[in-house]
């Protein structure tokens, strides 16, 4: 027993809750505060209600034409031809313009472009050389071309009318770009239809110079302007995409003449060309030439009418 302590005063009563009150708020804390501390799950997704596109639904990338590295090297930037060639030509631009042009009127791209020579790079070389151009394989393989322009021809190419002399020079660069990309039926191919279809390619392209005419000769295959002008009318005659089909022809099979043109349009070449002279003119060859016995020869002239010799005879 203490003495001298006066009594600890009781605490107050508590409010009592009924009966299980107590425990269930208590247990609704404490899921509401183990609720908030744990990580809210994701949902889990219905396969069901997805929307998924078919395969074959689907946008495909459009096909697009191959590419290949473009040089250019001037072996004299001195030379006159040097500096009309480069104040009329971006050289960047204008091969890119070449290559495009020759890819869009030979081939139609695909998702493999294994129609397409594998062409890997193009090398433009100026130098001073004698003729206009020539195309040939480099010393690495003959997926590597080279261009070799003459300089001399281009300080040469006149100034009349305006815009002539960038207009030749992307003109020879069309053509050659052909023989970088075009087929040649394993080297059976003949030369005359080689450069027929560059030049096919550059009268498509809006390049063909004020000399250029359609004449008769005896052969189809003279090339140059003269089968360009041939293979021309064969696209308007016999469908658009008939000169591919030629150039494409001569990817894997060597070339045969009678099989060649019988395959593709079902007839002989020989027959085609026929057709083809008798849409032109009669030749009227026209200007007087004295032999030495006194005998006139007429020999072609173009520009003079049938009458118009006679009254030069007369």
């Amino acid at each position: 027993m203490t003495l001298g302590r006066s009594p600890r005063p009781l605490p107050p009563p508590l409010a009592m809750s009924p009966a299980g009150e107590t425990a269930t708020s208590a247990s609704t804390a404490t899921s509401t505060t183990t609720a908030t501390n744990e990580p809210t799950p994701s949902p889990i997704p219905v396969h069901g209600s997805r929307n998924i596109t078919p395969a074959a639904q689907r946008p495909h990338p459009k096909p697009g034409y191959p590419t290949c590295k473009l040089r250019f090297e001037c072996r004299d930037l001195t030379h006159e031809g040097a500096d009309v060639f480069l104040s009329n030509n971006k050289v960047a631009e204008d091969l890119l313009a070449a290559v495009s042009t020759v890819l869009s009127i030979l081939y139609k791209p695909s998702q493999s472009n294994s129609h397409i020579p594998g062409t890997r790079s193009v090398t433009l070389i100026l130098e001073a050389l004698g003729g206009v151009a020539y195309t040939m394989g480099s010393e690495l393989d003959d997926d590597h071309k080279e261009i070799h322009f003459s300089l001399d021809y281009i300080s040469e190419i006149p100034t009349e009318p305006p815009f002539r002399q960038r207009d030749e020079i992307q003109g020879v660069l069309v053509h050659e770009m052909v023989h970088c990309w075009q087929w040649n039926g394993h080297g059976t191919a003949p030369g005359g239809l080689i450069e027929g279809i560059a030049d096919f390619v550059r009268l498509k392209a809006g390049l063909s110079p004020p000399h250029w005419k359609k004449e008769k000769k005896d052969n189809w295959d003279g090339g140059y302007q003269h089968t360009g002008y041939f293979l021309d009318w064969i696209e308007s005659n016999y469908g658009k995409g008939s000169i591919r089909r030629v150039n494409e022809a001569l990817m894997n099979k060597r070339y045969d003449e009678e099989a060649f043109w019988m395959g593709l349009f079902g007839k002989q070449v020989k027959e085609l060309w026929d057709e083809y002279c008798q849409t032109m003119a009669p030749d009227v060859a026209l200007e007087n030439k004295q032999e030495p016995d006194g005998e006139v020869m007429m020999e072609q002239d173009e520009g003079k009418t049938k009458d118009q010799l006679e009254k030069v005879l007369e």
